[in-house]
Formats: C-alpha cells, structure tokens, sequence
C-alpha cells in the first residue's frame, strides 16, 4: 500500500491569482473539466458513534473515512473511496460504481438490499465495495454529510506531484439532492477563504517547492469533512 505526502495551507483569492499564474509556466493542467477546473462532490460516510469526525477532532494519525464522489453533477462516472491517514502520509483506494449502486448506498439500505457487486469490478474495487458493505452493516456506517467545491488542478509526472485550488468550499445535510444539479451548500470557510492541497510520493521537486514557496504560507490540517460536520451538523 502506498501512502503519498499531502501538505494543505489555507490561501486567499489574492495569493490563488498570484500561484496560478506561476504555476501554469511549469505544470499541466489536469486533463479533466474544463480549463483544468471542475465542480467536487462528496459524501461522507460515519459510524453511530461519529468515529471519523472524532478520530479527526482528536487529530488521531490513523484512520480512515469511505466517501461516494462525483464530478462536474456527471452521474455516468462515480467513485467510491476509502481514505486513509497514516503516520502523516495519505493513501487513497478508488472503485467506480454505477449510479443505482450509488443511490443504494446513500439510502442507506440494510444487508439484505444492499446492491449487488457488478461482476465487472475488478479483484481490488470489488474488496472495497466489500469493506463498506460490512461496515455498513457492522458499526452501521451511513451517510452523513455532503461537501462541495470548486478545484482547479496542476499536475506533475517527475515526483507524481498534484496540486489543486479547492476554491467556494460548501456543505449540505440534503443527502437525498446529492444527484441534483444545485444542492445550495452553506460555506465551511469566511469569505474569500480557500484551501490550497500539495500532494507527491516523496519529494516535491526542488524547482516547484521554490516557485510556490511554501514558507510563506499559512499550513493547516484542515478536514473538509469535519468542517462540512460543523457547519451543519
């Protein structure tokens, strides 16, 4: 299991404009959306007991949290994934599922409804369709919350390195809109606030670290989960 760097700084409109520019001169946009840039949409699953939004507050080194993610409101391409966080480093575990799949999931249906595993997902995705079925139906995992935002994407292949602007960061309790084309999210952050994400393998390439130049800014642990629980519960 491979585990990446994932470094986020909390950055304004201001400093966006500023490393955008800097940052299209050396790196590719991300191939998909438009211009790089792309509507998220995630929903967040959490035990009874609220383990993950606890584990997080607690700043607990390993754990982990199951999310159904879409792009762009496009219901053809969904992503189940499991997150995990260890020891600093992040790792993340990806299968696509259809939209029937999906919307079985989010209501949240007992073992004996839950959605059959489509013979065409492969040995791994079809092992974490498993683990959240289990857990559903073991501490009663379900949806909780819905986060949305806006991201704009650069890429490096030398370091594998991504970083993305998460920009208009928003939650919703609608689980039931989460196909809709407008959910009306309530912002996590203060106006003009964003969240700036810098994601390798191992070692950021020197030339990229010197063009953002990460010393002057603002590093912070911050969840989109968590902050999505405490904006509207």
């Amino acid at each position: 299991m491979e585990y990446r760097v994932e470094n986020k700084y909390l950055i304004y409109e201001d400093e966006i404009a500023y490393l955008r520019a800097r940052l299209e001169s050396i790196m590719k946009k991300d191939e998909h959306g438009q211009n790089g840039s792309y509507l998220v949409r995630s929903v967040y699953f959490d035990d009874l007991n609220d383990s993950a939004y606890r584990q997080n507050e607690a700043g607990s080194d390993d754990r982990s949290k199951f999310r159904i993610r879409t792009y762009d409101n496009d219901s053809s391409f969904i992503l189940l994934e499991e997150k995990s966080k260890k020891k600093g480093f992040t790792h993340k575990e990806s299968a696509a599922i259809d939209e029937k799949t999906a919307r079985s999931f989010l209501k949240n249906r007992g073992c004996f409804n839950a959605p059959m595993i489509s013979s065409d997902l492969i040995k791994e995705e079809a092992f974490l369709f498993k683990r959240l079925y289990c857990n559903m139906n073991t501490v009663l995992l379900h949806p909780v919350v819905i986060v949305e935002y806006e991201r704009t994407a650069f890429t490096e292949r030398s370091g594998n390195v991504r970083i993305t602007f998460d920009m208009n960061i928003g939650a919703s309790k609608e689980l039931d809109r989460f196909f809709e084309n407008n959910i009306f999210p309530v912002p996590v952050l203060e106006k003009g606030a964003h969240i700036l994400e810098i994601k390798y393998d191992e070692i950021l390439p020197g030339y990229i670290k010197e063009l953002i130049d990460e010393g002057i800014l603002k590093r912070t642990a911050f969840s989109k989960y968590y902050h999505a629980r405490n904006t509207v519960g």
